[in-house]
């Protein structure tokens, strides 16, 4: 379960599958549909959507996703949110997205973080939330470099939108 969540969050869990042959397609979606462990349905429903080891049905991919979301798996929220935002298997809805992605940030997922500030920095959302994100921001972790530099951005444009105060609330330690 660590392994496969830590392959997801590197976006190297299709090539995984792939590189071991698709010996594991069934135990995958076993895993998925009957024991309905998260992280496999998520990794079963990434196979579908895309037709990976498996013929493509990006319906039932989808809705495996979103039933590894409902179970609170924050790598579903994110992707369905990304996925909405961009208009990706989905129709585009930013409003959808950011409800997926505001899930997901509360759950600690830094890339949807940074999705949902970047979405309330193009007008979506509502800005009673922008001190959440930047607060998240705010807190976040990072050794990438490049992350790091697009939270800062992100807190930049935050800023721009915030009232003063809310900033310096918003710039309270993470579990306070």
């Amino acid at each position: 379960q660590d392994e496969l969540l830590s392959l997801i969050n590197k976006n190297e869990h299709l090539s995984r599958v792939v590189l071991d042959d698709c010996q594991l397609v069934q135990d995958i979606k076993a895993r998925a549909e009957t024991l309905r462990i998260p992280s496999y349905q998520f990794l079963w429903g990434d196979m579908l959507a895309w037709g990976v080891c498996v013929d493509a049905d990006p319906e039932r991919g989808i809705n495996f996703i979103n039933q590894a979301a409902e179970q609170g798996l924050a790598e579903g929220l994110e992707q369905l949110g990304r996925y909405y935002s961009q208009g990706k298997l989905v129709q585009p809805d930013k409003e959808r997205a950011v409800v997926y992605l505001r899930e997901a940030s509360v759950l600690g997922n830094l890339k949807a973080q940074i999705q949902l500030a970047e979405l309330f920095i193009a007008g979506y959302g509502s800005p009673y939330d922008y001190e959440d994100a930047y607060h998240w921001l705010y807190n976040a972790i990072t050794a990438d470099k490049s992350t790091h530099e697009k939270i800062s951005e992100c807190m930049r444009e935050l800023e721009k939108l915030m009232h003063p105060k809310a900033v310096r609330k918003a710039k309270r330690p993470l579990n306070s």
